[in-house]
């Protein structure tokens, strides 16, 4: 694992990409004319995989091309015809020479079986789409009146809401009764760092799906909660309304939570612990974030990745408060809590006995 930067703001000026993702019927086509329609899109890329899944109507479209088409209330949208990476860098060089509209932002819709992990490994692998753009969030649509079928019978689904950082809950307006609060406590249960919203015929406040990740190494406090939130661990435990909840072979094996370190790390024993990690459970770790104390660094250290794949880590100027413990959340399968605590506990210890 490669050292923080510490020259340039590494975040500023990259176009922020969120992902869509959810499973078959979940509601994807919906919301994206949802999104379209938003004035608050009018400098948007929306990469899906073909115009006629969305249906985009015809008394939006300002001029077409067979793989683009510009909106017009300004907003692009662009279909995938071969890979995301391809699509993603012929996007950035037709804005950089004013082919396109000089877009700030892009949304990436997968499709329903899709795993979304490959995905971000495609924003962390590739160094151009590196340079040019950075991860803002995963947004996964799950279905009120099947999502729990789903998440039973889908390994899919299931991954698709583990790794997510918001949770979008559509057709509640058609589900059954006690449906939606069902599906919230098992979605609680598997996930309870995405924050989640109800949408209803696809409407949802659009702010909610953009601005999570920090923009800049002068994060603030606000910034930085509404990324790893929450800010203190939710475990929650028991019933739900005086009845165990049930609970799918899937997502039974997904484990959420967030380890705290009290004593700063120096960089070669942290990254000697995420390489044991990755190199023993790599393909288990779905989604890896935080904050380090690492010595000899004025800010936090800025971590993500998913299985065996991270993100360059990145210094930020300063620390948002006075609680500057590591924190770091883990969304694994089949990988305990105390299994990675181990770990870490083992590298910090051979660490104290070579200094």
């Amino acid at each position: 694992m490669q050292s923080p930067a510490a020259t340039r703001d590494p975040l500023a000026g990259k176009l922020p990409v969120s992902l869509i993702t959810g499973f078959l019927g979940s509601g994807k086509t919906t919301l994206l004319k949802r999104l379209l329609r938003d004035p608050g899109m009018s400098r948007a890329a929306v990469i899906i995989n073909e115009f006629g899944e969305v249906g985009i109507d015809h008394e939006l479209v300002a001029s077409s091309s067979e793989q683009m088409t510009l909106l017009a209330n300004g907003c692009l949208c662009c279909s995938v015809r071969t890979d995301l990476q391809e699509t993603l860098r012929e996007l950035f060089i037709r804005r950089r020479s004013g082919e396109v509209i000089d877009f700030e932002r892009v949304f990436v819709e997968t499709t329903g079986l899709a795993d979304p992990v490959p995905v971000l490994h495609t924003l962390q692998t590739d160094g151009m789409l590196a340079a040019q753009y950075r991860l803002d969030c995963v947004v996964t649509l799950v279905d009120a009146v099947n999502g729990l079928r789903n998440l039973d019978d889908a390994p899919e689904a299931a991954k698709q809401a583990a790794v997510a950082d918001r949770i979008v809950i559509t057709k509640s307006d058609i589900a059954g009764p006690g449906a939606v609060a069902a599906l919230e406590e098992r979605l609680e249960r598997m996930n309870p760092y995405a924050a989640r919203a109800l949408a209803v015929n696809g409407d949802v406040e659009v702010g909610f799906l953009r601005d999570i990740a920090p923009r800049s190494a002068r994060a603030t406090a606000g910034e930085l909660d509404r990324w790893l939130a929450p800010s203190g661990e939710r475990r929650p435990e028991g019933a739900y309304l005086g009845e165990r909840m049930r609970a799918g072979a899937h997502d039974a094996a997904v484990k959420s939570f967030c380890l705290w370190f009290d004593q700063p790390f120096t960089w070669e024993a942290f990254s000697a612990a995420v390489q044991l990690l990755t190199s023993l459970r790599g393909p288990d770790l779905l989604r890896v974030k935080g904050l380090v104390n690492v010595t000899g660094e004025q800010g936090p250290v800025l971590v993500q990745g998913a299985q065996h794949v991270f993100h360059p880590p990145v210094t930020l100027e300063a620390w948002a408060g006075n609680d500057r413990r590591s924190r770091i959340v883990f969304i694994t399968r089949n990988v305990a809590r105390e299994a990675i605590e181990a770990v870490f506990a083992a590298v910090g210890a051979l660490s104290a006995e070579s200094a």
